[in-house]
């Protein structure tokens, strides 16, 4: 892949190894100290997709990405630390594609960026092979998922999902009335993750109906088992 990714902390150290793990796996990287810096830099020159830390000085992450967003499109993942649950609801609000805590697996982050690239790519992309090895579009009643492109759609309208928020649906969908423990759930998101605790899982199943809500006030596929987890419900 020769993607550029940039790379916006103050964390000289994540910088470093995040930089080498990308280029590692065939990308591109840009690397910024502060958000101000790399906002000039970016909107003058946007990268494939950015991975911003909240906290920063001069400029946080999230008024980076308010002020990109003004201008590009550019896919971002946000780094966020365990206490800035507010933040990252705002950042998704605002437009970001994923957020992964610190501490965080490489592995992991680089599966999301993959998997980001691949649904910003899939507008553009060209029918060369129809005989794919593609995963199967998903049909649950009014949902429809189409793995290889990480789209939604809820009754033939869209819905934007991050990642997290996609994998997760699509473990409870591919066994509609079938429970799935929180570990289960973790284990589907978060294969590489060193650690993520049950109300992460929580949070992104409250993220999720939200959603669905926005545009189907009467949702209630996804059903909740006090003690035991969540289904997703059968027709």
């Amino acid at each position: 892949m020769d993607a550029n990714i940039a790379l916006v902390d103050d964390d000289k150290n994540i910088l470093t190894s995040v930089s080498i793990a990308m280029q590692a796996e065939g990308f591109a990287t840009r690397i910024y100290s502060d958000g101000e810096t790399a906002l000039q830099a970016l909107t003058e020159n946007p990268a494939d997709l950015g991975i911003f830390d909240i906290k920063m000085p001069r400029m946080d992450g999230l008024e980076l990405l308010r002020r990109l967003r003004e201008k590009s499109s550019m896919p971002v993942i946000f780094l966020t630390s365990k206490d800035e649950e507010i933040d990252e609801a705002l950042g998704l609000a605002m437009g970001a594609d994923d957020y992964i805590t610190k501490p965080f697996s490489q592995r992991l982050l680089i599966a999301r960026v993959k998997a980001i690239l691949r649904r910003a790519g899939a507008s553009g992309e060209t029918e060369v092979d129809t005989e794919s090895d593609e995963p199967q579009i998903l049909e649950r009643g009014k949902l429809e998922m189409d793995p290889a492109r990480h789209q939604v759609k809820w009754d033939g309208k869209p819905l934007t999902l991050t990642v997290t928020e996609f994998m997760i649906l699509e473990a409870l969908a591919n066994r509609p009335g079938v429970v799935r423990t929180r570990d289960q759930l973790m284990d589907a998101a978060y294969q590489d993750d060193v650690y993520v605790d049950d109300r992460t899982i929580d949070s992104h199943i409250k993220r999720l109906r939200r959603k669905f809500r926005e545009i189907d006030s009467e949702f209630s596929a996804i059903d909740t088992l006090y003690g035991a987890g969540y289904r997703f419900a059968e027709e």
